[in-house]
C-alpha cells in the first residue's frame, strides 16, 4: 500500500491541475477575476474526499455557468423593425386631427424636463426617474366624416429606440422612451412605427386622470366577478365603487355580482391598471383604458360649449406637460363638441395576429409585425373617405 505522504501529494497535484484547468476556462470566457475568486477554494491536503468534494462543487459550477452563458447567447433576438422616416410620412388627411394622451406609472411625479438627459443610476444603467408611460392612446377627430377614433398601443411593444440607424437599430419597449428621451421623440416613434404624423401630445401622472375624472363625476363601467375580485383585493377605498342600484359596496366582504359600478377618479384608475385577470394581460388593459375614455366621452354628449370649455381648462390645469397651448385646447374641445352624437370607434394596436411575446433585455416584451399595425391603422384612417363616399 502506497503511503500516506505519496497519495496526498497525488491528489494534491490533481487538485491543482484541476484548479488551473477551470481558472484558464473561466479566464477564457471572460469570467472577471471577483467571480473566479468565488470559485477557488482551498484544497485541503488531510484527506482525497474532501478535494474530491471540492473538485465536485467546481464542476458543478461550472457546468451552472456554462448554462447560464449560453442561455444568454441564445436569448430571442428581435427581428428588424421596419419604420417609414418623419420626412417620408404621408400628410394628414384633411378634416383629421390627432393628439397623443399619455399616462405615468406614477402618481404625482411632474413632468420631465425638457433639456433632460436618459436617467442612469451609478453603474450607467437605465434609470426610471420620470415615470414610464402606463397609457399610450392616439385620439383622433375627424371633422370631416364626422368620426372621434380611440386608438391604444400596448406598453411593452418592441420598437426601434431613438438615435437609432438603418444599419444599427436599437431596440427598447415603447413604454420607456418617455423617460428616456421626452414626449417629443415618442411622438415621432410612435409616428414613424404607425405610417401618420403625431405633433401633439399630453401628459398626466395618475392624480391628474383622478381629478379629470372626479370632475367629470365619475365613470360607471361594467364589471366581471374577476375585475370585482380584484378591486376588492386591491383594497379600493371604502365607497369609491358602488353598484348602481347602491346595493354593493366592493370595498366590503361578502359576494358582489357582476354589473354596472360607479367609479370615482381614484378607483377608476385602479380600473384602468388591471392587468392580471382575465389572462390576457396588457391587451386587456388597454381595452379597459379605451372602456372609461369611451364612457367618459358618453358623458360629455350632453355638454354645453360652455361646459367644454371648462372642461378644457380644466385639463389644462391637470397635467404634467403638453405642447398644447390654451387656444389649440379649446379648439381640440371644439372639434370633440361638435362630434359629441357620434360613436366613439376603437382600435387596439397590435391587431389580432400581429404579436408574439418575446424575452429581451432581461424583461418581458411583445415584438409586433409593425407592417401590418399600419396597415390596419391606414385601414382605419381610410374609413373616412368611404363614409363619404356613401353619403355623396
Amino acid at each position: 500500500m502506497l503511503p500516506n505522504r505519496i497519495i496526498n501529494n497525488a491528489w494534491k497535484s490533481i487538485g491543482e491541475h484541476a484548479l488551473f484547468s477551470f481558472y484558464c476556462f473561466f479566464d477564457i470566457m471572460n469570467i472577471t477575476s471577483c467571480s473566479l475568486c468565488c470559485l477557488i477554494v482551498t484544497i485541503s491536503l488531510n484527506g482525497r474526499i474532501l478535494i474530491f468534494m471540492k473538485l465536485r462543487y467546481l464542476i458543478l459550477w461550472m457546468m451552472v455557468m456554462v448554462f447560464c452563458m449560453t442561455s444568454a447567447a441564445f436569448a430571442a433576438t428581435p427581428k428588424p423593425i421596419s419604420t417609414i422616416p418623419w420626412d417620408k410620412l404621408p400628410d394628414t388627411f384633411d378634416g383629421q386631427h390627432h393628439y397623443l394622451l399619455l399616462c405615468i406609472d406614477q402618481w404625482n411625479e411632474k413632468g420631465r424636463p425638457a433639456d433632460a438627459k436618459a436617467p442612469v443610476n451609478k453603474e450607467g444603467h437605465r434609470l426610471d426617474r420620470y415615470g414610464n408611460t402606463d397609457g399610450i392612446v392616439i385620439v383622433t377627430l375627424d371633422t370631416r366624416s364626422h368620426r372621434i377614433m380611440l386608438t391604444s398601443i400596448i406598453r411593452d411593444a418592441l420598437i426601434v429606440k431613438p438615435g437609432s440607424t438603418e444599419d444599427n437599430q436599437k431596440f427598447g419597449r415603447i413604454n420607456y422612451v418617455y423617460n428616456d428621451s421626452g414626449p417629443e421623440a415618442l411622438c415621432r416613434v410612435i409616428s414613424e412605427h404607425l405610417g401618420l404624423k403625431i405633433e401633439k401630445y399630453i401628459l398626466f401622472n395618475f392624480s391628474q386622470i383622478q381629478e379629470i375624472v372626479s370632475y367629470l363625476g365619475g365613470v360607471d363601467i361594467e364589471l366581471d366577478n374577476g375585475e370585482i375580485n380584484y378591486l376588492h383585493r386591491y383594497r379600493v377605498p371604502k365607497g369609491s365603487v358602488v353598484s348602481l342600484d347602491g346595493k354593493h359596496d366592493v370595498y366590503n366582504n361578502g359576494s358582489h355580482p357582476a354589473g354596472v359600478y360607479h367609479f370615482n377618479g381614484h378607483s377608476a384608475v385602479l380600473y384602468m391598471r388591471i392587468r392580471k385577470v382575465s389572462g390576457n394581460g396588457d391587451f386587456m388593459r388597454t381595452q379597459r383604458v379605451r372602456t372609461v375614455l369611451s364612457t367618459l366621452a358618453d358623458t360629455c354628449r350632453t355638454m354645453t360649449w360652455e361646459q367644454a370649455q371648462d372642461l378644457a381648462n380644466n385639463i389644462m390645469d391637470n397635467n404634467n406637460v403638453t405642447n398644447l397651448n390654451l387656444e389649440e385646447m379649446l379648439q381640440a374641445a371644439e372639434y370633440a363638441w361638435n362630434l359629441r352624437d357620434c360613436t366613439v370607434e376603437e382600435l387596439r394596436i397590435p391587431p389580432e395576429g400581429a404579436v408574439h411575446p418575446i424575452d429581451f433585455a432581461n424583461m418581458s416584451a411583445q415584438e409586433l409585425d409593425w407592417e401590418a399595425c399600419r396597415q390596419a391603422m391606414a385601414s382605419y384612417l381610410q374609413n373616412s373617405f368611404l363614409v363619404l363616399d356613401e353619403e355623396d
